[in-house]
């Protein structure tokens, strides 16, 4: 078990990973793959469609494992084993809304379902005065205490994903992974959800961004990992990372780049 300070943090890495290969649908989806994430550091994992993004997600939080291989392992928080329930206190995940977005609920049982690790509130749920109150306390951090009597199915994909994160925070998790944010999202609330990761990321909670889109990577991001085939192929600081000449390696398309007000947009 990881040591916790006085303020009830851990003082271990947030991922400690090494050598993990895992396999889904017949091939390998991670190779051999080495990687240290500090607690409190924020991080993009970058790369195209089936670079491997998704898959080192579901392993980091404990819904793939990897090959049981001498000298492999995972370590999340300290911990090489977690009940699922137990780390979404302290690791919350935010993915895309295709879980909940036909459900008849409301923003506010959204929220107070990631209490239950459940889509929605179910009669052998009870839900508590605190569940009730923190549940309005993020509501109104996201400034979407307005969504909270609106039905799921009557929000846009902006404000269900605003939804998703408030969901993930009923927790006060000490880090928040997003997994391809911005899918589906118009211009508008991409700029939203970019708004809202930064000030997460002010907050103090280690943001683990995963996306295959640059202008995703918020200026509080300053750690990039590339990821290609299963394999990470570069890790480290994103001034020296993203450059069109690496990005068009990373990609296998050319690629031009421009930098403006700390984010970085390819074309």
């Amino acid at each position: 078990m990881a040591d916790r300070n006085a303020k009830g943090g851990l003082s271990c890495p947030l991922v400690d990973l090494h050598h993990v290969s895992v396999r889904r649908g017949g091939r390998l989806a991670l190779r051999e793959v080495s990687l240290t994430i500090a607690l409190g550091e924020h991080v993009a994992i970058l790369g195209p469609n089936g670079s491997g993004k998704s898959t080192l997600v579901k392993t980091i939080c404990q819904e793939c494992y990897p090959l049981p291989e001498e000298g492999s392992s995972v370590t999340v928080f300290g911990r090489q084993r977690w009940n699922a329930a137990e780390l979404r206190k302290l690791l919350g995940i935010v993915a895309n809304e295709a879980g909940i977005s036909s459900r008849p609920i409301t923003g506010r049982e959204a929220v107070l379902s990631g209490y239950f690790s459940s889509v929605g509130l179910w009669p052998h749920h009870t839900v508590t005065a605190a569940m009730r109150e923190r549940a309005e306390e993020v509501l109104e951090l996201l400034e979407v205490g307005h969504l909270g009597d609106r039905r799921i199915a009557e929000m846009s994909s902006g404000e269900i994903r605003r939804i998703l994160i408030a969901r993930a925070l009923v927790h006060d998790p000490r880090a928040l992974v997003f997994d391809e944010p911005s899918n589906s999202l118009d211009l508008f609330a991409q700029d939203e959800l970019r708004q809202t990761m930064r000030k997460l990321a002010h907050s103090g909670i280690a943001i683990l961004l995963v996306t295959h889109h640059l202008a995703d990577i918020i200026p509080e991001i300053e750690r990039v990992v590339a990821m290609r085939a299963g394999r990470i192929v570069a890790d480290g600081r994103k001034q020296e990372l993203l450059t069109a000449q690496s990005l068009t390696r990373l990609f296998g398309v050319g690629v031009e780049l421009a930098r403006r007000e700390g984010y970085y947009h390819a074309w």
